[in-house]
């Protein structure tokens, strides 16, 4: 057990499972009192009983204003303050085509991930700004940085969430606020498998499925996006604002590994050396 969070207080979206559900974990080790928000009752529920005290569970629907502005009321009420907002909740979203996915698919998609993290934003930043201190964080994805990560919808929101992150943090660095965001990569999560195993509870195929296409060969767990947002949200990046960190296994530097890493060294394209 660490004390890089002792005493501070988190709002975390999306917590019950996921990304989020290790993120309230590891904040929760290192002494965070953490505000559990998700729209999955009972493993919400049964995580904050599981943490403790220093733990509440709200359910909350993150395309609704007034879900997200109760949760950060209830870390004021329940806990005193709120340092740390995590908009984590998310969905795949809208898969397919252009010329094919329906525009109601899409509206829900970017309601949720990119409304979410704007109502998220906006309520802690209601609170922060009086503290004149917080750290408010976001899931973006490699397929906020780059094309062809991910389906259309998803993309364009978790780029619209980069983009956000640069916005807020201009504006609210001047009152003691930072604003970042962790783009992970192929994660093993149960939605994840869902899509990439057909089985959400698949999680070796999923993880054996991933570690072929990365870089480094391994698969991304919950952990790691969570030891990223641990590190944006503690005082030690205090000089940390506007930046989105990418926990990808070098996939967006390297698209992979090519092939003319491997093999004989040579020189391809040039005259020879009389």
């Amino acid at each position: 057990m660490g004390d890089r969070l002792q005493d501070k207080v988190a709002v975390i979206t999306g917590a019950a499972s996921g990304i989020g559900a290790g993120t309230a974990k590891l904040f929760h080790e290192h002494g965070a009192k953490v505000v559990l928000c998700d729209m999955q009752e009972g493993p919400g529920a049964r995580l904050a009983a599981e943490l403790g005290d220093r733990a509440a569970f709200i359910r909350a629907d993150v395309t609704s204003e007034a879900d997200v502005a109760a949760a950060v009321d209830l870390a004021v009420s329940r806990f005193g303050c709120l340092d740390i907002m995590v908009n984590n909740a998310g969905i795949v979203g809208a898969v397919g085509p252009i010329a094919d996915t329906p525009a109601a698919d899409w509206h829900r998609t970017i309601a949720i991930l990119l409304d979410g993290v704007f109502y998220g934003m906006k309520h802690a930043a209601r609170v922060m700004v009086p503290q004149r201190r917080g750290s408010i964080l976001s899931i973006a994805s490699t397929a906020g940085v780059m094309g062809g990560l991910g389906p259309h919808a998803y993309t364009a929101a978790k780029h619209g969430v980069v983009g956000l992150t640069k916005s807020v943090a201009s504006e609210l660095a001047q009152h003691g606020i930072r604003v970042n965001a962790v783009a992970p990569g192929n994660t093993v999560t149960a939605m994840t498998a869902s899509l990439i195993a057909g089985d959400a509870a698949d999680h070796d195929a999923t993880a054996a499925q991933i570690a072929r296409g990365a870089p480094l060969g391994i698969a991304a767990t919950a952990a790691d996006p969570a030891y990223g947002l641990l590190y944006l949200a503690s005082d030690e990046a205090r000089y940390v604002t506007g930046h989105t960190l990418l926990i990808d296994s070098g996939q967006t530097v390297s698209g992979g590994i090519p092939a003319f890493h491997n093999g004989d060294s040579r020189l391809i394209g040039a005259p020879p050396v009389a």
